[in-house]
């Protein structure tokens, strides 16, 4: 039973401090959202909003999650990060490769790394990749970075990626987790094999419950039922001792919450205010649901 500290479009110059004062009060991790940019036009809709629209504009503040895990990091000495998620499409996995173990080497191991497809053909055909078979590719991804990140000496022979011998040093004490967001059946599915856990974006409660019952069959069906598995859930109509009571009860293993949000402070509020929301909600909430 644990809850992550959300800082999506928050100031750049308050995220340290909000990952100390999370840290004080007992979260047990920092999500770090990820975008690249934000394109005047999109040719694809949102596909986590009713009518597709992005609600966040050109001027929203965003940080590199990896820069900001390892900044983070290096001010905290418990607390753990993960992206939530991180554009895997738009990337190349052995550059990425280099910049997770890096974070994990700053931080002690304790990054994780969430990843999605990403949605817009712009990041793809703007940072040289493509948009079409993103599915495939996106898991040969997924088996390169954890083949490098393994350690040692390895190759790579697959269809969209291709190498000979390398060895990256050091690798990572402990595997990085890999945490797999997407909601459609073959988001699922690609989580189910060969994730350490599943992660949301926003939803509803009742559409969670079946997400995991889905997850629950698919691991079985891949033979993974009996492995250890996250829910990271950001879920949008359940809040309170109670809610957050039934998420457990439902399967969520980790609860993703921003609780400045809870006592009416927005997304530009100061920095006390912030602090004192985590304090108070941590108080309201985290020693009443883990009590």
């Amino acid at each position: 039973m644990k809850f992550t500290l959300a800082v999506a479009m928050n100031p750049l110059d308050q995220l340290v401090e909000l990952a100390r004062t999370a840290e004080e009060c007992g979260f047990a991790s920092v999500a770090l959202p990820d975008s690249l940019f934000y394109s005047e036009k999109v040719s694809a809709d949102y596909p986590y909003t009713p009518d597709g629209s992005r609600f966040w504009n050109a001027d929203t503040p965003w940080v590199d999650p990896l820069i900001a895990a390892a900044a983070m990091g290096t001010a905290t000495e418990r607390i753990r990060f993960y992206t939530q998620v991180l554009k895997l499409g738009s990337r190349n996995p052995v550059l990425l490769a280099r910049q997770v173990g890096s974070v994990a080497a700053l931080t002690g191991d304790r990054f994780g790394l969430g990843v999605g497809l990403g949605w817009s053909p712009e990041e793809f055909a703007w940072c040289g990749t493509e948009y079409a078979h993103r599915g495939p590719r996106c898991d040969e991804m997924i088996d390169v970075l954890k083949l490098i990140l393994g350690g040692g000496m390895v190759e790579y022979h697959g269809e969209y990626y291709d190498f000979d011998k390398l060895q990256m040093s050091p690798a990572p004490q402990r595997p990085v987790p890999i945490y797999v967001g997407g909601h459609t059946e073959a988001g699922l599915r690609r989580a189910a094999r060969t994730g350490d856990g599943w992660t949301s974006a926003m939803i509803k409660f009742d559409d969670l419950r079946q997400v995991i019952g889905r997850l629950g069959e698919l691991r079985a069906e891949y033979g993974r039922a009996d492995e250890p598995f996250e829910i990271q859930a950001v879920c949008i109509d359940k809040f309170g001792v109670d809610g957050y009571r039934d998420l457990f009860e439902a399967g969520v293993t980790d609860v993703i919450v921003m609780p400045w949000m809870n006592y009416g402070i927005g997304f530009d509020g100061e920095l006390a205010a912030k602090q004192d929301a985590v304090r108070r909600f941590t108080h309201d909430v985290i020693e009443q649901v883990t009590a």
